[in-house]
C-alpha cells in the first residue's frame, strides 16, 4: 500500500516502489493491483484524503452491539473495541466501570455505571474521529505515561 497527500507525490512514491521491486526482481501480479484510488479499505480501518478512519462495517459491529448480561460478554466488548482504543482518548478510564465485573470473585451487577460507560464507549466508537497523517513541517508534542508494566505515548499535532 503506497500514501501519498497529492498526486504529484503519489506518482513519485509508486516509480519508487516499483522501481525497487523490478531492481530486486520481485514482481507484482498486475490483476491483484489497483492504482490511484482515492479511499482503501484495509485491516478494518479506511484510508482516505481526510486520513485515517475506523472502517464502518466495523462502526456497525458496535451499534449493533447488546448490553452485557455475562462477565464473558464484558471480556468481549473490549476485544472488539479495544482495537479502535487508539481513536478514543481515555478509553480504559471509560471503560473502568466495568473493569469491576470481571474481577474473579466478584458477582456480576450490571451498575448504572456499567451502563452509562458502555453507552458512552459505543457512541465514542461510532463517532471516532478521522486520524490524519502528521505533517513533519510542523511541531509535535509527545505525551508519556508509564508504569512498572508498561509505557504508553501519543504523539500530537495542533491539539
Amino acid at each position: 500500500m503506497v500514501y501519498s497527500r497529492n498526486e504529484e507525490e503519489h506518482a513519485e512514491h509508486l516509480r519508487v516502489v516499483l522501481t525497487q521491486l523490478r531492481e530486486h526482481q520481485f514482481y507484482a501480479k498486475l490483476s491483484k493491483c489497483e492504482f490511484w484510488l482515492k479511499k482503501v479499505h484495509f485491516l478494518g480501518h479506511v484510508f482516505s484524503e481526510e486520513g485515517i478512519s475506523v472502517d464502518p462495517a466495523k462502526v456497525q459491529e458496535v451499534l449493533d452491539w447488546k448490553v452485557p448480561t455475562s462477565v464473558h460478554e464484558v471480556r468481549t466488548f473490549p476485544g472488539l473495541a479495544g482495537y479502535y482504543h487508539h481513536f478514543i482518548s481515555e478509553f480504559s478510564k471509560i471503560f473502568k466501570p466495568m473493569t469491576h465485573l470481571l474481577q474473579k470473585y466478584e458477582k456480576f451487577l450490571w451498575t448504572p455505571e456499567c451502563e452509562e460507560a458502555f453507552h458512552k464507549l459505543r457512541t465514542l466508537l461510532t463517532s471516532a474521529p478521522v486520524l490524519a497523517q502528521p505533517d513533519i513541517e510542523k511541531l509535535f508534542d509527545v505525551f508519556c505515561d508509564a508504569s512498572s508494566i508498561g509505557l504508553g505515548c501519543v504523539l500530537m499535532e495542533e491539539g
